[in-house]
């Protein structure tokens, strides 16, 4: 059975490569069930932070256009990548793209659900659904309008067209651009957060993300109890001493 994503850990961080450059990394369903089990694996083997990128020169171009032309809308929706997206947004580890080339229709959309988005200058980003007759239908309408903005996020799924790194990082698409390695620049990035105590991270993100979804006074609830629960953690006692005692901490992770 060909294995089309591959994986790898590094100082406790997992990196997952889609591994189809023969068709631009072209994603389909077996790409994603694959995708969305090695990722599982890797978190399940307490990884600190997931990198996802694409072999050879590009991201992700899209959803593969030959299993999807002959679809019912029955298979459609079975076959939806909301699944694994949704998975991989929710995971309580910080969840970064490192994206060169083409990232694009559900290969952005892919990366949408991660935390933070890496480019290469060389990247091009974009939905171009709509030039097919459809709509973006794995998270495009619905995250993309919540991190740039509703023009923004309409300008780019309306026309279809493509946007370079630049621009996506000043409509806020993308955190960093680098002339080097994304999948390097990501990796940098994320040791500078990973080296903070986990269940803070991890409270800090379920935190956000419950703010998103709810209204302003059900977020500031959830936050106070988050805060007041890190109280009872190792690492929160161990913080504050090496504080005021003026020293390194040394966390635990507990």
């Amino acid at each position: 059975m060909q294995e089309y994503i591959s994986v790898e850990i590094k100082e406790s961080m997992g990196f997952v490569y889609i591994n189809r450059p023969e068709v631009l990394n072209a994603l389909n369903r077996s790409v994603i069930d694959e995708l969305w089990q090695k990722i599982k694996t890797l978190c399940d083997s307490g990884v600190r932070a997931l990198i996802i990128a694409g072999m050879g020169k590009h991201f992700a171009a899209g959803a593969d256009i030959d299993e999807m032309l002959p679809q019912t809308p029955f298979q459609v929706l079975s076959h939806s990548f909301n699944d694994c997206y949704s998975f991989i947004e929710n995971l309580s580890i910080p969840t970064f793209a490192a994206i060169n080339g083409y990232a694009l229709g559900g290969g952005l959309e892919l990366a949408l659900a991660c935390d933070f988005r890496v480019c290469h200058s060389n990247a091009k980003l974009g939905l171009p659904e709509i030039k097919l007759g459809i709509i973006p239908g794995a998270g495009g309408t619905q995250r993309l309008p919540r991190l740039i903005g509703l023009s923004r996020a309409k300008e780019m799924i309306f026309s279809g067209e493509f946007i370079d790194s630049a621009q996506a990082l000043s409509w806020g698409l993308c955190d960093r651009v680098t002339d080097s390695c994304p999948v390097e620049e990501a990796c940098s990035f994320a040791k500078k957060i990973i080296q903070h105590p986990k269940l803070a991270l991890i409270s800090a993100k379920k935190a956000i993300q419950m703010g998103v979804d709810s209204s302003l006074q059900e977020g500031l609830e959830y936050e106070a109890v988050a805060f007041a629960m890190l109280f009872s953690t190792h690492d929160q006692k161990e913080g504050m001493k090496a504080f005021m005692e003026k020293r390194r901490p040394e966390f635990k992770g507990c």
